[in-house]
């Protein structure tokens, strides 16, 4: 067994390498071209082990993989600085004039996929000879209908949108993991015969204002005092230390109080970063502050990446899961498009959503790390194959396929690149 450093400085040099001959050979994006070495160097091994089977070529790395738990490392490691990086840069101002679509998008677009998604998996099952549960299929329908934050975050980078239209892709998927996630708890227990008090619509409608309204304001309220104290000081090294030390311990806490953390460092994040720079950093802070979320953004998002990847070395799929899972693929591509298009037909008369946009998020539902770690923690069962077999291959697909074109996508279905927010209007 080899020591957490260990693992630590071989995923960090694995990123570094892979990063550099992307760079230097590929010239893919950056995040995109990460999963795609490290997808590319776990199928060679697996190859050569398979040509040399008494080799045993890398059964260092997936032992040093298989000591990694990717479920536990990204939801209750990684997520929280990604998150709060994210929401860092997030213009709130926008945010609060994009509020009504974004809410839809993250509230109502979410049920709905999760329904379409579990319906047509489970009677896809039925159709190809390999059955689960409509309680299963609806499992996996919540898991993997959130879109990523870090992977949407980390695809627009590479991509140019409207403004409005990229607050509402943000604010998207900062916030619907609170709604996913309750869905996936609930759904669970039922799929899992784990009879609870969030059985019934009582218990559901609790937990989601215990989680999402309790990590919202837990964020609020963590956020301000980090303001204040940012305020009676002007000491970059203690505001930097500050930073940090509010998103560790803003979700410490909201775990220990059963509220959602990602939530609450999604608003703490929104707050200081709306408010300390006008008035509680100075303009050396201000660098040393957006300089160091950035670089955690950067090495974080490549290591999750790398592991994305690499996490093939690791997971056993079934033959027979793999025709399902390839047919998920279409599956929630439908359900993301049904998801954006009736909000617009039921909202319509709130003049906030576009039908010019609707390809483009439809396209741009790029799912990642949440979705693959939430399928790990599902519990040993006949279908947790193919739920993980499914979710491999939605998450490979968005990330590659969807996230490599959606610049294409975008250079093609919208026509008002540069348009204000206040200027957009809904067609007639």
């Amino acid at each position: 067994m080899i020591s957490i450093f260990d693992l630590v400085a071989m995923l960090l040099t694995l990123s570094a390498l892979f990063g550099w001959i992307n760079r230097r050979f590929v010239h893919m994006p950056h995040s995109i071209g990460l999963l795609v070495m490290g997808l590319v160097a776990s199928l060679l091994l697996v190859l050569l082990d398979v040509a040399f089977p008494n080799r045993h070529l890398y059964d260092a790395l997936t032992g040093a993989l298989r000591q990694i738990d990717f479920a536990d490392v990204v939801m209750n490691g990684m997520l929280a600085f990604l998150l709060f990086a994210g929401a860092m840069t997030l213009d709130l101002s926008a945010l609060r004039s994009r509020a009504w679509p974004v809410a839809i998008l993250a509230l109502v677009g979410t049920i709905i996929s999760t329904v379409v998604v579990g319906g047509a998996l489970w009677a896809a099952a039925q159709g190809i000879g390999r059955p689960i549960s409509l309680a299963w299929a609806l499992v996996f329908g919540a898991l993997i209908s959130p879109t990523d934050p870090v992977a949407v975050l980390a695809t627009l980078k590479n991509v140019k949108v409207p403004q409005a239209l990229e607050i509402e892709m943000q604010g998207e998927a900062l916030f619907n993991d609170g709604v996913g996630i309750v869905l996936f708890t609930v759904l669970l227990g039922f799929a899992a015969g784990m009879h609870s008090e969030t059985s019934s619509a009582t218990g559901v409608a609790h937990l989601l204002l215990q989680e999402a309204c309790g990590g919202l304001l837990l964020g609020v309220v963590t956020g301000y005092v980090a303001y204040r104290a940012m305020r009676t000081i002007d000491d970059f090294p203690v505001e930097v230390l500050i930073t940090l030390a509010l998103v560790a311990g803003t979700y410490a806490l909201a775990q220990k109080l059963h509220t959602s953390g990602s939530l609450a460092v999604v608003a703490a994040g929104l707050l200081v970063g709306d408010r300390a720079p006008r008035d509680a950093m100075s303009e050396r802070t201000q660098g040393y502050v957006s300089a160091l979320w950035t670089l955690i953004d950067e090495v974080l998002n490549s290591v999750l990446f790398l592991l994305i990847g690499l996490e093939v070395l690791v997971l056993r799929f079934e033959t027979n899961s793999l025709i399902l899972a390839l047919a998920a693929v279409p599956i929630v591509l439908l359900a993301r498009l049904i998801a954006v298009s009736a909000p617009l037909l039921g909202f319509r008369w709130s003049g906030n959503l576009s039908a010019r946009n609707v390809p483009f998020l439809t396209w741009a539902g790029v799912r990642g790390g949440i979705s693959v770690a939430l399928a790990l923690s599902v519990p040993e069962s006949e279908a947790k194959p193919v739920i993980l077999a499914a979710t491999y291959a939605v998450v490979l697909f968005t990330i590659i396929v969807q996230g490599s074109t959606l610049g294409v996508v975008a250079r093609r279905t919208l026509h008002d690149q540069d348009q204000p927010i206040a200027a957009r209007q809904v067609p007639k």
